[in-house]
């Protein structure tokens, strides 16, 4: 399964979720907060002659358009030996370094992603990249720190300091599996805190997420963070994914109160999104994630390529359409 089509199972999937809601931590600030999009399709889209309009028609850079809703960062994924798909492909460090650079000069902060796969992992599918398959755990080890270092100071060489560096994505399961799969803790943490160690000493004031998806699935959180956790695993963020909608949105802002609190660590909501043909009801949805997350003292949330749009992606959980205008889920990003 894709990460793509994978999104689209996870709407409405936060049934169960419990709201609790354990201590409290200072609420972040309007000036703090985050709002973001993943917008890595965008050179891709260039590239095949897409553009995009603003909410009244004008044909506008997509980043004015987007900071015109408030935002202030962009969230980019990476893979190790990518195609040329131009849906599934590209995002090489070399391209993601050159839209990090783009990002840097619209005064965007980046959040830069590692997927450590050649194509898209997620919460049901963490596939190492073809040239780490046969490796053992010391030869993968030192195979994904020598990758994450030579990434980064690319990145920095580049003249781009990240906001945020992310290991994994929605890696509930672990990552490289089977090698660093959550079943084996002790090597999933060995391979995450290289790449922890490796992202603090290129840029040692950038904050580390490790990433997991479906929030509301307690059980899958605290598998993962109880093995890395009691391994010793590192991190500074807790990254989540939740694409809920409507009565689903307020119990999965209750597990996140609750991972923030049990884990000790902030939370960001790093993905969001929801049908395209409902965009009054994404637009609710994202404003209540943004107030609810705020007032537990999260830091931020991103909509996942909210830019796409057909027939460049059947991708049916983005904020444009084939109109190349916004539609009104862009809108929940503001005044919140």
């Amino acid at each position: 399964m894709t990460g793509i089509s994978r999104r689209s199972l996870m709407i409405g999937a936060a049934a169960g979720a419990g709201a609790l809601t354990l201590g409290s931590a200072p609420q972040a600030s309007a000036a703090t907060y985050v709002k973001g999009a993943d917008i890595s399709w965008m050179p891709q889209m260039e590239a095949n002659g897409y553009y995009w309009l603003n909410k009244s028609g004008q044909r506008q850079d997509l980043f004015t358009i987007l900071k015109s809703y408030g935002l202030t960062a962009i969230s980019l994924r990476t893979w190790v030996n990518p195609s040329n798909s131009p849906t599934n492909g590209h995002c090489s460090i070399q391209e993601t370094v050159k839209m990090a650079q783009r990002c840097r000069d619209a005064g965007m902060q980046v959040l830069l992603g590692f997927h450590f796969g050649d194509t898209w992992n997620s919460v049901g599918v963490q596939k190492p990249p073809k040239a780490w398959a046969n490796m053992s755990y010391p030869q993968m080890r030192d195979a994904l720190r020598k990758y994450v270092d030579d990434s980064l100071k690319l990145l920095k060489a580049g003249g781009v300091t990240p906001g945020w560096v992310k290991i994994g994505n929605e890696q509930n399961s672990g990552i490289c599996s089977p090698v660093g799969s959550v079943s084996r803790p002790s090597q999933m943490t060995g391979l995450l805190n290289g790449a922890y160690d490796v992202s603090k000493q290129v840029f040692p004031a950038t904050p580390v997420m490790v990433h997991l998806a479906q929030p509301q699935k307690m059980d899958s959180i605290q598998r993962f963070f109880n093995a890395y956790r009691g391994n010793g695993g590192k991190w500074d963020i807790t990254a989540l994914s939740s694409y809920a909608q409507g009565s689903n949105v307020a119990p999965v802002l209750g597990s996140m109160r609750t991972i923030q609190s049990t884990y000790g660590k902030p939370v960001m909501h790093v993905e969001y999104g929801g049908p395209v043909g409902k965009a009054n009801q994404v637009r609710d949805g994202l404003r209540q994630f943004i107030t609810g997350t705020k007032g537990f003292g999260g830091l931020g949330t991103f909509f996942w390529e909210p830019a796409g749009y057909s027939p460049f992606t059947g991708y049916d959980m983005t904020a444009w359409t084939s109109n190349r205008r916004p539609t009104a889920a862009m809108d929940g990003f503001l005044n919140v």
